[in-house]
């Protein structure tokens, strides 16, 4: 079972900049896509930022134009730099990981979350 260890998020000011990042273990050679996730009390949770094992990036249209996503060679690991953070982007961030179990069939991994609070 891949396992998702998050880091980063915390107390952010508003206007400034915030730093998440994602590491895999386990199988991780069957991961096909890692992605940010946040979800903000009484709301659904809406996809950040994904990075697929070919290189194909999308990011949410909420954060466009503010957000970076990158991951590292070994395919593990995915950074997330968010900047002009606003008091909207105040959520609990969760990292999730597409995983392929057969030819057919791909499940999600879900990390446990991080929370990030926006200070006006």
């Amino acid at each position: 079972q891949v396992h998702l260890a998050e880091s980063g998020g915390g107390l952010v000011q508003a206007g400034g900049s915030l730093s998440l990042s994602c590491t895999a273990s386990g199988p991780t050679v069957c991961i096909s896509a890692l992605a940010w996730y946040r979800q903000a009390p009484g709301k659904t949770r809406e996809l950040v930022a994904i990075v697929t094992t070919g290189g194909y990036t999308q990011y949410g249209d909420s954060v466009k134009g503010r957000i970076t996503a990158s991951r590292d060679a070994g395919g593990n690991k995915l950074d997330l730099q968010m900047d002009s953070v606003k008091p909207d982007d105040a959520a609990t961030y969760y990292c999730n990981a597409r995983v392929v179990v057969s030819i057919e069939a791909t499940v999600e991994e879900w990390g446990q979350g991080t929370l990030v609070t926006v200070s006006s």
